[in-house]
């Protein structure tokens, strides 16, 4: 999800020279499904909207420092989040619905508060190194995490990708995890493992001085923060039209049903939205076109 398209990047280029069109242009293709997205977090209608305008007022500031490390609807929804959590300081703030349910009904918050503590030790452990030895080696977590997905997706074991979505993705534990996908709690250790094993491989493979696993809470950063396994829009448009393959649409359910990304359902919503008024301003046309002849005869 972070390659910049040749479509934003044409919109960039006349933002960035002051063309009113090409802005014009953004906010019409990404106001919807930011508005989707932050009606999903805040109860009042008025206020969603007040915080997607401040979105795009920050996003002309913060163009200048735009390196293209995202694309622009990560951006976008990233400064997005961040306004969100400012203005409601103190609510939780997860990536799917899931993680809203099954923390919503745990009573072990404390417990999952000392786990994410002892894992930012870790975190800080594993990053003892100047900071260009730091971006490296979150460049390379992050090669890792794109490869490890792209291998699932192509062999088709949407299984195992699920249970890791869930682990580092929605940072849940794998009691719950085995609850939702029905395994036995040490299969999915036993992924857990395995992955954790190869994402060490590839990153030891780009550099040295690293032979223990990735912390959880510093992959389920880059995960969230890249939205590795978010669906590209067409995508989800092709959900949509139930045109997609048996498995790959049954992983595309799981992903926005289940499993509730945010991100992903806001730009459902936004293109259901979209469709209706297609839909709507299509029977218009045909209405108008079969009664406009009697119209000239009356």
């Amino acid at each position: 999800m972070s390659e910049l398209s040749q479509a934003d990047e044409y919109l960039l280029d006349q933002i960035r020279h002051g063309a009113a069109q090409g802005w014009s242009e953004l906010v019409d293709r990404y106001q919807g499904r930011l508005l989707a997205f932050a009606r999903q977090k805040v109860r009042q209608a008025a206020d969603a909207e007040d915080l997607v305008q401040d979105t795009f007022i920050s996003f002309l500031k913060a163009l200048p420092n735009y390196r293209r490390q995202a694309g622009l609807e990560t951006f976008l929804f990233t400064i997005l989040r961040h306004k969100i959590i400012d203005a409601f300081r103190g609510r939780k703030d997860n990536a799917c619905l899931l993680v809203d349910v099954l923390k919503g009904d745990s009573g072990d918050a404390q417990q999952g508060s000392d786990i994410q503590m002892a894992d930012s030790v870790a975190t800080a452990s594993w990053y003892v190194r100047r900071d260009e030895q730091h971006h490296q080696q979150r460049q390379l977590l992050t090669t890792a995490l794109r490869e490890l997905l792209d291998g699932y997706k192509e062999s088709g074991n949407f299984r195992d990708l699920q249970v890791v979505e869930m682990i580092f993705y929605c940072q849940l534990r794998n009691k719950d995890v085995a609850d939702v996908v029905g395994l036995d709690e040490k299969h999915v250790a036993l992924i857990k493992h395995r992955c954790l094993g190869r994402i060490r491989d590839r990153v030891l493979r780009g550099t040295s001085g690293f032979d223990s696993d990735p912390p959880d809470l510093l992959l389920s950063e880059i995960w969230q923060s890249q939205r590795l396994s978010c669906l590209k829009r067409s995508t989800i448009g092709a959900y949509l039209l139930a045109t997609l393959e048996p498995d790959w649409r049954a992983y595309i359910a799981f992903h926005l049903e289940r499993l509730g990304c945010h991100y992903c359902l806001a730009n459902l919503r936004d293109l259901q939205q979209q469709t209706k008024v297609e839909t709507t301003r299509a029977l218009r046309n045909r209405i108008m076109e079969s009664t406009i002849g009697f119209l000239k005869r009356s």
